[in-house]
Formats: structure tokens, sequence, C-alpha cells
């Protein structure tokens, strides 16, 4: 096994070899520039682990991690549309730096790249692919469905919004670490059991992305700190606030996410987080993020694989559960 670093540096390289501006540049520069701009390169990271985890060489695995990567991306910039973001790692997004049009496009245009990858693999191997790949680009489709329906809603329950975190984030962590497995030819048990710990590990890893959203340092968050509380979304924060609130604080908060009390978005951000400090709310959000990073480590126990293999994959999630961007 490599130092985390190392896979992210062997993905940044067959990424940055493999995508290139071809014409239309219009069409293709806006990937080539959001592929670009960096990020954590989670996803592919843990595909690349997982094949070795489970006995292959990483390499194998470079296509289906950078699969994995354009999807994501792709889904980010159909997101930041959706959420008229303006920044995105700390750039322009997508849509501001070109258009509407062009955003709807190129990110089309990567959903059909990200399928095209999986033609590097053998019948066996491409047909598991594409069956953990079109599953889960479907749960993310309603998994983005559900967070913007919960933004019309006032009842939004505390289990509605777990599950819509595991379909819209998750279930493509899961995933990433299952696609590893599957060119390693793992078998359906251990294939099955990673894709769990990622699908766990993946609800903490958003369940931290809120908290960071809320309490985050933008210099080093790399998005609009306090986006979702402008955006009105319902996150595990608002959700805990909301049941731990006085009636007075209750109110409030439900009003500005209404959006009805004439608020600047600077006021309201920071009205809403004194309230979800308050009322507990961030340090019930930060223990919901232990909870789920220790149900993982507990499912990796069960994984038949070396300690040391075991020991990689829990630094990396302790590293997870305190990063900072």
């Amino acid at each position: 096994m490599l130092p985390i670093d190392s896979y992210r540096e062997v993905f940044t390289a067959f990424l940055q070899d493999k995508i290139q501006t071809k014409e239309p540049k219009s069409l293709y520069a806006p990937i080539t520039y959001i592929l670009k701009l960096g990020g954590k390169r989670l996803r592919p990271v843990l595909t690349l682990m997982s094949a070795e985890i489970f006995g292959a060489n990483h390499k194998e695995a470079l296509n289906a991690a950078l699969a994995v990567e354009v999807f994501h991306n792709f889904s980010l910039v159909h997101d930041d549309i959706m959420d008229d973001a303006p920044l995105r790692r700390g750039e322009e997004t997508v849509h501001e730096k070109w258009n509407l049009n062009t955003g709807i496009l190129s990110g089309d245009a990567m959903l059909i790249q990200a399928y095209q990858l999986f033609e590097n693999y053998e019948n066996d191997t491409f047909r598991g692919l594409a069956q953990i790949f079109s599953k889960t680009a479907l749960e993310v489709c309603e998994g983005q469905q559900y967070d913007v329906d919960f933004e019309e809603r006032n009842d939004v329950t505390e289990e509605e919004y777990l599950k819509m975190i595991e379909y819209k984030t998750a279930v493509l962590v899961g995933a990433a670490m299952k696609m590893g497995a599957l060119v390693a030819d793992a078998s359906e048990t251990d294939a099955q059991k990673i894709y769990d710990f990622g699908r766990l590990l993946g609800i903490a890893f958003q369940l931290q992305d809120d908290y960071l959203d809320a309490f985050g340092d933008p210099e080093t968050f790399g998005k609009q700190v306090g986006g979702d509380i402008i955006e009105n979304k319902k996150t595990y924060l608002y959700l805990k606030a909301i049941e731990n609130a006085t009636k007075e604080d209750k109110e409030q908060l439900m009003t500005m996410f209404a959006n009805k009390n004439g608020l600047s978005n600077d006021s309201k951000i920071e009205l809403t987080k004194e309230i979800f400090v308050k009322t507990g709310a961030s340090e019930l959000t930060k223990n919901a993020i232990k909870e789920y990073t220790q149900k993982a480590l507990d499912l990796l126990k069960t994984l038949g694989i070396s300690s040391d293999k075991k020991q990689v994959l829990v630094d990396l999630s302790e590293g997870l559960m305190y990063r900072t961007v």
C-alpha cells in the first residue's frame, strides 16, 4: 500500500494526461477547467486503495477511478447550476465562468465520458462496474431531488435527511470503493462490505461538509461559507437546532429559512450560526460525524484483510473526521 498522497499524485498525473481540451473548445474547455481545479480527489483515491487492498495493482483501477471523478465533477457542475453557486474550490463555477447552457451541456458530456472509461475493462469487470455505476448515478439524482424538495418543506425529519445525504453523497463513496474491489476481482461478500464501509464513511463525510459549510474557514473550505444557510437547506445542523430550540429561537430560525424577515445574507448566516451553537446543534452534528465514522470502523473489523491494510483505512477515516477542507 502507498501513502494516501501518493495515490492522489498517481491519479492526478493520470487525469492530466487523459483529460485534454479538444474541439469544440466551448464544450470541452469547461470540462478541463472543472477537472483541473483540484479538490480532495477522495473518491478516485478510494478506488485505487480498494483495488490494492484486495490484491490488484492500483494502476489497474485508474480508468475506474477517473470515471468516478468525472461523474462526481459532472454532478458538481449541475448542482452548482441548481444552487446558483458562485464558487467551487475557491474559483468561479462553470456556469458563472461560461454560461448556463454551456454548464448543462458540458456536464452531460462528462456523464458520457465517465461511462466510456469502463470500456477499458474486460466483459465481466465491465459489466460489474457499469451495474454499480448506473445504480449509483440514479441514486445520486434521487438524492439531489430530495435535497431540492426539502428546501420547500418545513417538516423534514432526521431520517429523511440522512437518507438524502446517503443517496446524494455517500453511495458514490461506497461505489468508488466497490469499483476498486471489482477491478481486483474480490469476492462478492468483500465487495459489498467495502461498499458499506464507504457508504457509512460517506455519511460522516457529508455531515462534516454540512458542519464546515457553517463553521469552516473560507480560506481553506473552498466554497462560500454559509451557502447552505443562504439556500435554506435543511441540514443536520438545522434539524437538530429546530429539535432543541426554544419557541422563540425556533420561530426565528423558521422565519429566516422562509426568507420572510428581510435580513441580508451575512446577518442571516450569523444569526443562524448563533442558534446552531446555542441549541447544541453544532456539538450534536460533530457527535454524529464520530458515530458514523465508528460504524464504518466497526464494519472494517469484519473484512478479511491484513491488519496493516485495515490501519490504512482507519487512518483515512480519522483524517476525514477531523478535516477542515
